[in-house]
């Protein structure tokens, strides 16, 4: 079992690697960029938290079947996008976002659509 974890890990790192030396213009063979170690960092935080704000969004009762919820984050700040059929359900996802642990603020870019 820790093997699989490692190679899930090990896995993980190196395409997070892959995506930030394609982003900041270098490779892996010789690119002279000293921030992209943190890049990459900072990436696998963002990620990490917006992994987090999706999957309390869709254990959440009464927001697990909107699927357009749009989810990004950008060191503690979340935004959410997309739309819902009610005002009631863009402020509960807002909540629910707020509150998760590392969230500092959630800009509500939400559209209220009603359902046809």
């Amino acid at each position: 079992m820790k093997a699989l974890a490692f190679a899930l890990s090990a896995a993980v790192a190196l395409a997070l690697a892959g995506c930030a030396s394609e982003r900041s213009g270098t490779s892996s063979s010789g690119g002279t960029s000293g921030s992209a170690s943190s890049g990459i960092t900072q990436d696998a935080k963002n990620a990490t938290l917006t992994t987090k704000v999706k999957t309390a969004l869709a254990a959440d009762v009464g927001l697990r079947t909107l699927t357009g919820i749009n989810v990004d984050s950008e060191g503690s700040v979340v935004t959410l996008k997309g739309s819902v059929d009610t005002e009631a359900n863009k402020r509960r996802a807002e909540q629910v976002a707020q509150g998760i642990e590392g969230v500092s603020s959630v800009r509500n870019q939400l559209t209220v659509e009603a359902k046809r």
